[in-house]
């Protein structure tokens, strides 16, 4: 219960109560004026009638007294009600605001390192091990190439390109890229050189090694697809490559 309907209930009370302790005199003068003349009778019975009358309408006003304080509370809370909803939905919206806001500049931020992650390009680097012949084995005197007897011994400097190591290097970028330039290098394992100097064209021999003429392309999956170049290497002596893969953002 609130503190004014409180209030309302115990000001109705002690009216009803003052007017009761009325009442209950004006009874006792009146048992003791009984012997007195009619007209003072009529008269003490129109006090008790007014007093009565009082007394209700003390009643009835602390009762609409009550309502009205009743009903101002009421209608002070659902203002309220409706400012804090208001606030709520106000908030609501300023975060969802800021959430978008948020996704935005992160995806513009993602798409920008994207594309200087284009600009400078994918590389993928490998080491290929030396190509070894296959073992000499000696048979009754006579030196053959074991499971290859009556066939001519494999060059001294390494395989045969026919038995080359084969490697393929695969860059991973984005789905909607579009590749610019696939750039081929290769170099011997403990060369030192920049690999800016050791630049090779696709389908060019070099060292005992070569890049496959074209390169391939997976098809988009989970936003990404890979750029794949092949190599073959046939050389007694390990060799170092590098495919490095420049793509475009398409808006």
């Amino acid at each position: 219960m609130s503190d004014s309907v409180l209030a309302a209930i115990i000001a109705g009370t002690a009216t009803l109560s003052a007017s009761l302790l009325q009442l209950r005199s004006a009874l006792l003068r009146e048992a003791a004026s009984r012997s007195g003349a009619g007209g003072s009778r009529r008269k003490k019975r129109l006090q008790l009638i007014i007093l009565v009358v009082v007394v209700g309408a003390a009643a009835v006003s602390g009762f609409a007294l009550s309502q009205w304080l009743t009903n101002g509370e009421r209608a002070a809370q659902s203002v309220m009600q409706r400012e804090l909803q208001a606030r709520v939905a106000e908030l609501s919206r300023t975060a969802g605001e800021l959430e978008l806001t948020r996704g935005s500049a992160r995806a513009e931020i993602e798409t920008g390192v994207l594309r200087r992650i284009g600009t400078d390009g994918v590389a993928v680097t490998a080491t290929l091990a030396a190509c070894r012949p296959a073992l000499l084995s000696a048979t009754a005197g006579a030196t053959t190439v074991a499971g290859a007897a009556g066939e001519a011994a494999p060059p001294a400097g390494g395989c045969s390109e026919s038995e080359a190591n084969a490697l393929t290097l695969c860059a991973t970028i984005p789905g909607n890229a579009t590749v610019i330039e696939v750039a081929l290098f290769s170099r011997p394992a403990e060369s030192d050189a920049a690999w800016s100097a050791s630049r090779v064209l696709p389908g060019q021999e070099s060292g005992q090694a070569r890049f496959a003429e074209k390169y391939t392309e997976s098809a988009p999956e989970a936003g990404v697809r890979q750029v794949c170049q092949g190599f073959a290497h046939w050389s007694d002596h390990a060799r170092a490559v590098r495919v490095v893969v420049r793509y475009s953002l398409q808006v």
